[in-house]
């Protein structure tokens, strides 16, 4: 590649868990509401779509990188790995950095992209219709392409459009609902309403397309924790969702729900609050073939996930045989697991003596629920 080139191309911050082995195509950056009261992520950035003929400079670049690495790297023969080195070693460390992305999208498979940041669909529908047909050119090896969007966005997009990305090769919305309680997204400042949320669920739903929503436990604080549950349930039934992702709520420093609990206007709820909303959702969504996903380790029970028409017994039995054990053994699992000492309660059985013994003295000098709380929520700060 010659200096007279672009040679890298821009990376945004953030992806969904499922989304690691995607190639990242920054479309737009920052978000276009910007305000909710949990995020800080983009707190000192104002939002920019890209121009599409800058996009489609940043996939000539990858399509470049994806060529070398493919006739260089992924063939044997000495001279090819002599002539990759030395591209490599003429190369900045941006763009080095830039290929490696490529290449280990290219050794996952090089089927999967996800459309960067927050809210990419707040673009025309037509200048994302030309980016994902410049893409699928560009790269033919691409199998999947997902993106994220608000819900109060994606509620302004008709069938029709919907229908018109699917054809374009759009295979995937990820949206963050985070609850389906109105006074819940108030509280929070998310800038939707659940009307609007199923309103954008069920047009991406009649076009074809997947949906992946997010659900965040404890977002309401004790105050509405049951509501945030019941009232999630119900937008869950109305759209049907591909996926439901949970989100254990975690109270950043930086963030307005911080300044809150602070003040005390906004009380943690805890890890077992938590967890009784997934088992609230669970019990009261019917009739959906959503796959419940607790992709994030942020979630006490990582394991409790499954078909929501197919496994609801077993996952509301793994919830219930948690709450069944003693109170003790319940903070000594979830100080564990905050820890990345356990996994599940019954990894609490490889912990040396010596582990048990520190815990348990942890645990027995915090006689204050809310203090207990607040480590919790501090500990899992960690992992965000």
């Amino acid at each position: 590649m010659t200096d007279e080139r672009q040679t890298t191309y821009r990376i945004g911050p953030i992806r969904p868990p499922s989304e690691a082995n995607s190639l990242l195509l920054q479309i737009t950056e920052g978000c276009t509401w910007n305000r909710c009261k949990f995020c800080s992520l983009y707190r000192h950035e104002s939002f920019k779509a890209f121009s599409v003929e800058s996009i489609k400079k940043d996939i000539d670049v990858m399509a470049e990188y994806a060529r070398i690495a493919q006739d260089n790297l992924m063939q044997d023969s000495p001279r090819n790995k002599r002539d990759a080195l030395k591209i490599l070693n003429n190369m900045t460390r941006t763009e080095q950095e830039c290929y490696y992305f490529i290449y280990r999208w290219l050794a996952h498979g090089g089927e999967n992209v996800f459309l960067q940041d927050g809210n990419s669909l707040a673009v025309k529908t037509e200048r994302i219709l030309e980016v994902l047909k410049y893409l699928r050119e560009k790269l033919p090896s691409i199998k999947r392409i997902t993106t994220y969007g608000r819900a109060e966005t994606l509620s302004k997009i008709s069938v029709e459009q919907y229908r018109q990305l699917k054809e374009a090769g759009l295979d995937r919305i990820h949206s963050g609902f985070e609850s389906g309680s109105d006074r819940v997204l108030e509280l929070i400042n998310k800038g939707v309403t659940s009307e609007q949320e199923i309103t954008a669920g069920r047009n991406i739903k009649a076009a074809g397309i997947e949906l992946s929503i997010y659900f965040m436990p404890g977002i309401g604080g004790k105050s509405y924790s049951r509501e945030n549950a019941l009232e999630t349930a119900k937008v869950v039934n109305a759209v049907n969702p591909d996926f439901l992702r949970i989100r254990s709520a975690v109270i950043h420093k930086d963030s307005g729900l911080w300044e809150d609990l602070m003040n005390s206007s906004f009380q943690l709820c805890s890890e077992n609050d938590k967890l009784m909303e997934i088992r609230l959702l669970i019990e009261n969504i019917n009739n959906c073939k959503t796959f419940m996903v607790s992709d994030h380790i942020i979630n006490l029970l990582q394991k409790v996930q499954g078909r929501l028409d197919l496994d609801r017994e077993k996952m509301l039995s793994m919830t219930d045989e948690y709450f069944n054990m003693p109170e003790h053994r319940q903070k000594m699992f979830q100080y564990a697991r905050r820890s990345g000492m356990a996994t599940e309660p019954k990894d609490l059985e490889l912990l040396s003596q010596d582990w048990i013994n520190r815990i348990t003295e942890m645990i027995q000098s915090i006689t204050d629920e809310a203090q207990w709380d607040k480590i919790m929520n501090d500990m899992m700060i960690n992992y965000i």
